[in-house]
């Protein structure tokens, strides 16, 4: 086991799908909302967020996203204005290398998590913040998640422990 000082920059949940599976239906106009901590049921995902129950042992029950990328692709692309919710990721968290927890279990406070997958970007993306910005974001995305024990997260320092 190893841990890793961390920050949880944002916290985020969307009642609804803006554009997962939404190919060739055009975009839709849920809101996300910021929270200071979130609530995470084991096995079903983030309470009120549109992923929750959204099917059994779904691998993207809560996703993460690199503050740095964020911070990135504002940059890059000149986007001042660029929201962090922009990504519509869950939990936007500074200090930790999100691919290399893909496969791997790790807990922040009382919750605990398995990496599933990167949260790969798609065409959405050139929408959401630029055109360009899904290709800058390959590699970059995000991590999907499974919740393996519950509880609350919350905003601020942390530490992420690799089990």
């Amino acid at each position: 086991m190893d841990a890793v000082q961390a920050e949880v920059k944002r916290l985020f949940v969307s009642p609804g799908h803006n554009y997962y599976g939404r190919h060739g239906k055009g975009s839709e106009s849920f809101q996300i909302n910021a929270q200071e901590e979130i609530e995470l049921v084991a096995g079903r995902g983030v309470v009120g967020d549109r992923f929750f129950d959204y099917k059994e042992d779904y691998k993207g029950q809560v996703t993460f996203f690199d503050w740095a990328v964020y911070e990135l692709v504002r940059d890059h692309f000149e986007l001042e204005e660029l929201e962090p919710s922009a990504f519509r990721r869950n939990v936007l968290i500074e200090g930790v290398d999100l691919n290399g927890l893909i496969g791997r279990r790790f807990r922040i406070g009382n919750v605990e998590f398995t990496g599933s997958e990167e949260a790969k970007p798609c065409y959405w993306m050139d929408e959401a913040c630029a055109p360009g910005a899904e290709e800058f974001l390959k590699g970059r995305g995000g991590l999907r998640c499974r919740i393996v024990q519950g509880g609350k997260l919350e905003k601020g320092n942390q530490e992420l422990l690799r089990i």
